[in-house]
């Protein structure tokens, strides 16, 4: 699929901070996003979606999406904005059925179960997607070069745990019995899926994204031996078939993020990526020394990870805990090729009970504490 708005549609770029800590270039603060920054612990969000009528009405609404989009960018200095998805558009367009039940969390009519279901798995018509793609253009002007836009996909076993458990799980069961007794199956959805995931995020870069992320959120679920077989391994097929350079002609950094995943950094170092994200269990010096790599050599940004619960305590103890996050990574690289960089985030998503005036705390903490160091 190619995009139909022009090279020249968007706006230059006017903070790439972001952009560049990616490509482990240097920067003058360490740049903050957070995962699930536009959701319920905004106001402004909550309204937004009472006005769409459902999670679904929100996300396939060009006008709502951008909307919500921007709202966090509006209230804090955040050095990237993300699309408002849900990880789970590719199964729906695959024809499972997905629905959210307010307070529920997502569902799928159709789990995919048994041989027959698993035989009936293509990849999805990305015109199916079209609303996700619409929003991401006009998300990208809508910003007017304010920050980058940062696209998403869930990962091929991620998106396998919900297709097969139709749900949510508390102990992956269902998908993990077919694993192990139909490994088969499993590698044929995998394969599936891999290759769905791919094209929905070139299509995406085609509308506009300039960095695109994989959520490996149940990666760490899995055994050692099964995480690379069968996470890693198709994360890496996704990764081999994705676009290089966006719509602008720059490069688009691409980022993997397993949800505990820190016991298997070394192997996640092999993955052609340029950004590893961490959750809070990972300590960043060592993750730093494993895979951040040397001066003018190859190596991985870090993107993370302070416990998103951190955010429930008072303004002075979030930028204490800034501060640690900050200076367990070290002060990071500053000269003129390339080493070793690092982007604040969460450690995994925002939580909707989250006061909004302590991200406001934790996103200037991080600007201030990360120029200090820089001096």
């Amino acid at each position: 699929m190619t995009s139909s708005n022009p090279t020249n549609a968007f706006a230059p770029l006017q903070n790439d901070t972001f952009l560049r800590a990616c490509l482990r270039q240097a920067t003058d603060h360490t740049p903050v996003w957070l995962m699930r920054q536009a959701g319920r612990y905004l106001p402004e969000y909550c309204a937004t979606r009472a006005k769409a009528g459902s999670f679904m009405g929100l996300a396939t609404n060009t006008d709502f999406a951008t909307e919500v989009t921007l709202q966090p960018l509006e209230r804090y200095e955040l050095d990237a904005a993300i699309l408002f998805s849900d990880i789970l558009t590719v199964p729906d367009a695959m024809g499972l059925g997905l629905s959210f039940a307010q307070g529920e969390g997502p569902r799928f009519a159709s789990p995919v179960r048994d041989e027959t279901a698993v035989a009936q798995l293509a990849v999805p018509d990305m015109d199916k997607l079209r609303y996700v793609f619409d929003a991401v253009t006009s998300i990208r002007r809508a910003l007017q070069g304010r920050v980058p836009l940062i696209g998403f996909s869930g990962s091929p076993w991620t998106l396998a745990c919900y297709m097969v458990e139709g749900k949510g799980s508390d102990d992956y069961r269902l998908v993990k019995t077919m694993l192990y007794a139909r490994p088969d199956l499993m590698h044929r959805m995998l394969a599936v899926n891999a290759d769905a995931v791919a094209s929905y995020l070139n299509a995406q870069i085609d509308a506009g994204a300039q960095a695109v992320m994989i959520f490996d959120s149940w990666g760490g679920v899995l055994a050692d031996g099964a995480f690379q077989t069968f996470s890693m391994a198709y994360t890496a097929r996704v990764l081999a078939q994705l676009k290089r350079v966006g719509t602008d002609g720059q490069v688009v950094p691409r980022i993997v993020f397993t949800k505990g995943g820190g016991g298997w950094l070394t192997d996640m170092a092999s993955l052609d990526c340029e950004v590893l994200g961490l959750d809070w269990t990972v300590n960043l010096a060592a993750a730093r020394t494993l895979v951040g790599g040397a001066d003018n050599g190859p190596g991985k940004a870090l993107q993370g990870n302070i416990d998103p619960n951190v955010l429930f305590a008072q303004p002075e103890q979030i930028a204490a805990e800034v501060g640690k996050v900050i200076d367990s990574f070290g002060k990071p690289y500053g000269g003129s090729g390339t080493g070793p960089t690092h982007i604040f985030n969460l450690g995994h998503g925002i939580s909707q009970y989250t006061p909004p005036e302590n991200v406001s705390a934790l996103v200037n903490a991080v600007h201030q504490h990360s120029k200090r160091v820089r001096m």
